[in-house]
Protein backbone atom coordinates (compact mmCIF):
# COMPACT_ATOMS: atom_id res chain seq x y z
CA UNK A 1 0.00 0.00 0.00
CA UNK A 2 1.34 3.41 -0.98
CA UNK A 3 2.10 5.91 1.82
CA UNK A 4 1.13 9.45 0.73
CA UNK A 5 1.93 12.59 2.71
CA UNK A 6 -0.59 15.41 2.78
CA UNK A 7 -0.58 18.85 4.35
CA UNK A 8 -3.16 18.84 7.09
CA UNK A 9 -5.18 16.34 9.02
CA UNK A 10 -7.33 13.40 8.02
CA UNK A 11 -10.62 14.67 6.64
CA UNK A 12 -8.94 17.34 4.51
CA UNK A 13 -9.52 17.76 0.78
CA UNK A 14 -5.90 16.61 0.35
CA UNK A 15 -6.92 13.22 1.74
CA UNK A 16 -9.62 12.98 -0.94
CA UNK A 17 -7.01 13.85 -3.57
CA UNK A 18 -4.61 11.20 -2.23
CA UNK A 19 -7.34 8.57 -2.39
CA UNK A 20 -8.27 9.62 -5.92
CA UNK A 21 -4.67 9.62 -7.15
CA UNK A 22 -3.93 6.21 -5.62
CA UNK A 23 -7.15 4.51 -6.64
CA UNK A 24 -8.11 4.34 -2.97
CA UNK A 25 -5.08 2.22 -2.12
CA UNK A 26 -3.06 4.40 0.20
CA UNK A 27 -2.17 5.16 3.76
CA UNK A 28 -2.45 8.92 4.23
CA UNK A 29 0.29 10.50 6.33
CA UNK A 30 -0.73 13.91 7.73
CA UNK A 31 1.94 16.64 7.98
CA UNK A 32 1.81 20.17 9.31
CA UNK A 33 3.00 22.10 6.22
CA UNK A 34 3.38 21.95 2.45
CA UNK A 35 7.16 21.97 2.91
CA UNK A 36 6.88 18.97 5.24
CA UNK A 37 5.14 17.05 2.44
CA UNK A 38 8.04 17.75 0.06
CA UNK A 39 10.62 16.86 2.73
CA UNK A 40 8.88 13.56 3.51
CA UNK A 41 8.97 12.61 -0.17
CA UNK A 42 12.59 13.67 -0.62
CA UNK A 43 13.67 11.75 2.49
CA UNK A 44 11.85 8.60 1.36
CA UNK A 45 9.63 8.48 4.47
CA UNK A 46 6.62 8.21 2.12
CA UNK A 47 6.14 6.94 -1.42
CA UNK A 48 4.50 10.14 -2.61
CA UNK A 49 2.95 13.42 -1.56
CA UNK A 50 -0.10 15.41 -2.57
CA UNK A 51 -0.11 19.21 -2.87
CA UNK A 52 -2.90 21.62 -3.83
CA UNK A 53 -1.65 23.92 -6.57
CA UNK A 54 -4.64 25.91 -7.80
CA UNK A 55 -8.16 26.71 -6.67
CA UNK A 56 -10.82 27.94 -9.10
CA UNK A 57 -11.94 30.71 -6.74
CA UNK A 58 -8.69 32.07 -5.30
CA UNK A 59 -6.16 30.99 -7.92
CA UNK A 60 -2.70 29.58 -7.22
CA UNK A 61 -1.98 28.11 -3.79
CA UNK A 62 1.19 30.16 -3.40
CA UNK A 63 2.65 28.49 -0.29
CA UNK A 64 2.18 25.05 -1.82
CA UNK A 65 3.80 26.10 -5.10
CA UNK A 66 6.73 27.59 -3.18
CA UNK A 67 7.22 24.32 -1.31
CA UNK A 68 7.08 22.39 -4.58
CA UNK A 69 9.63 24.74 -6.16
CA UNK A 70 11.95 24.32 -3.18
CA UNK A 71 12.10 20.56 -3.67
CA UNK A 72 15.25 19.51 -5.47
CA UNK A 73 14.50 15.79 -5.67
CA UNK A 74 10.78 15.64 -6.50
CA UNK A 75 8.75 15.57 -9.67
CA UNK A 76 5.05 15.70 -10.51
CA UNK A 77 3.63 12.29 -11.34
CA UNK A 78 -0.09 12.95 -11.66
CA UNK A 79 -2.89 15.36 -10.93
CA UNK A 80 -6.57 15.45 -10.14
CA UNK A 81 -9.33 17.97 -9.64
CA UNK A 82 -11.26 17.74 -6.36
CA UNK A 83 -14.65 19.47 -6.03
CA UNK A 84 -14.63 21.81 -3.03
CA UNK A 85 -17.82 22.35 -1.07
CA UNK A 86 -17.21 24.22 2.15
CA UNK A 87 -19.53 24.16 5.15
CA UNK A 88 -19.66 25.82 8.52
CA UNK A 89 -19.35 22.98 11.01
CA UNK A 90 -19.49 22.84 14.78
CA UNK A 91 -20.98 21.14 17.76
CA UNK A 92 -24.58 20.01 17.48
CA UNK A 93 -25.41 22.48 20.28
CA UNK A 94 -23.99 25.42 18.31
CA UNK A 95 -25.87 27.82 16.04
CA UNK A 96 -25.03 30.85 13.95
CA UNK A 97 -26.11 32.97 16.92
CA UNK A 98 -23.84 31.29 19.48
CA UNK A 99 -20.67 31.53 17.39
CA UNK A 100 -17.93 34.00 18.19
CA UNK A 101 -14.97 32.34 16.47
CA UNK A 102 -14.52 30.55 13.14
CA UNK A 103 -11.30 28.89 11.98
CA UNK A 104 -10.01 27.38 8.75
CA UNK A 105 -7.09 27.35 6.35
CA UNK A 106 -6.52 30.81 4.78
CA UNK A 107 -7.29 29.48 1.28
CA UNK A 108 -10.62 28.05 2.50
CA UNK A 109 -11.46 31.31 4.28
CA UNK A 110 -10.70 33.25 1.08
CA UNK A 111 -13.26 31.10 -0.72
CA UNK A 112 -15.96 32.15 1.78
CA UNK A 113 -15.53 35.93 1.96
CA UNK A 114 -19.17 36.80 1.21
CA UNK A 115 -20.53 34.41 3.83
CA UNK A 116 -18.09 35.61 6.50
CA UNK A 117 -18.86 39.27 5.72
CA UNK A 118 -22.43 38.67 6.93
CA UNK A 119 -21.09 38.00 10.44
CA UNK A 120 -18.69 40.85 11.25
CA UNK A 121 -18.74 40.04 14.97
CA UNK A 122 -17.02 36.69 14.47
CA UNK A 123 -13.31 36.35 15.06
CA UNK A 124 -11.91 34.60 11.98
CA UNK A 125 -8.69 32.65 12.61
CA UNK A 126 -6.24 31.34 10.03
CA UNK A 127 -5.44 27.70 10.74
CA UNK A 128 -2.82 25.43 9.20
CA UNK A 129 -5.61 23.21 7.85
CA UNK A 130 -9.40 23.15 7.49
CA UNK A 131 -9.68 19.59 8.83
CA UNK A 132 -7.30 20.50 11.67
CA UNK A 133 -9.64 23.34 12.59
CA UNK A 134 -12.56 20.87 12.60
CA UNK A 135 -10.62 18.46 14.80
CA UNK A 136 -9.90 21.28 17.27
CA UNK A 137 -13.56 22.38 17.28
CA UNK A 138 -14.52 18.86 18.30
CA UNK A 139 -11.74 18.70 20.87
CA UNK A 140 -12.51 22.02 22.54
CA UNK A 141 -16.21 21.28 22.84
CA UNK A 142 -17.26 24.93 22.84
CA UNK A 143 -20.48 25.88 20.99
CA UNK A 144 -18.98 29.31 20.28
CA UNK A 145 -16.20 27.84 18.08
CA UNK A 146 -16.74 26.49 14.54
CA UNK A 147 -14.72 25.60 11.47
CA UNK A 148 -15.11 25.95 7.75
CA UNK A 149 -14.28 22.62 6.15
CA UNK A 150 -15.64 19.85 3.98
CA UNK A 151 -18.19 17.19 4.80
CA UNK A 152 -15.42 14.60 5.27
CA UNK A 153 -14.01 16.61 8.18
CA UNK A 154 -17.47 17.04 9.72
CA UNK A 155 -18.10 13.31 9.51
CA UNK A 156 -14.64 12.30 10.77
CA UNK A 157 -14.83 14.54 13.84
CA UNK A 158 -18.55 14.09 14.60
CA UNK A 159 -19.55 17.69 13.91
CA UNK A 160 -22.86 19.14 12.73
CA UNK A 161 -23.44 21.20 9.62
CA UNK A 162 -24.39 24.68 10.84
CA UNK A 163 -24.53 26.20 7.35
CA UNK A 164 -23.97 24.41 4.03
CA UNK A 165 -22.22 25.57 0.89
CA UNK A 166 -20.73 28.72 2.41
CA UNK A 167 -18.23 29.12 -0.43
CA UNK A 168 -18.59 32.09 -2.79
CA UNK A 169 -18.65 30.16 -6.07
CA UNK A 170 -20.63 27.03 -6.91
CA UNK A 171 -18.59 24.54 -8.90
CA UNK A 172 -15.44 25.38 -6.97
CA UNK A 173 -12.58 22.88 -7.20
CA UNK A 174 -8.91 22.54 -6.36
CA UNK A 175 -6.26 20.99 -8.58
CA UNK A 176 -3.87 18.70 -6.71
CA UNK A 177 -0.63 17.15 -7.90
CA UNK A 178 0.97 13.89 -6.85
CA UNK A 179 4.71 14.23 -6.30
CA UNK A 180 7.31 11.49 -6.10
CA UNK A 181 11.00 11.36 -5.46
CA UNK A 182 12.92 11.89 -8.67
CA UNK A 183 14.61 8.66 -9.77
Amino acid sequence: MMRIAIQGELGAFSELAAESLSGGRCQVVPTRSFRAVVEAVEAGRVNAGVLPVENRTVGPVVDSLAALASGTAVEIDGECLVPVRLHLIGLSTASLHTLTQVASHPVALAQCRRFLARYPGWIVDDYYDSAGAARDVAGRGEPSFAAIAGIAAATRYGLALLATDVHDRPGNATRFVLIRRRA
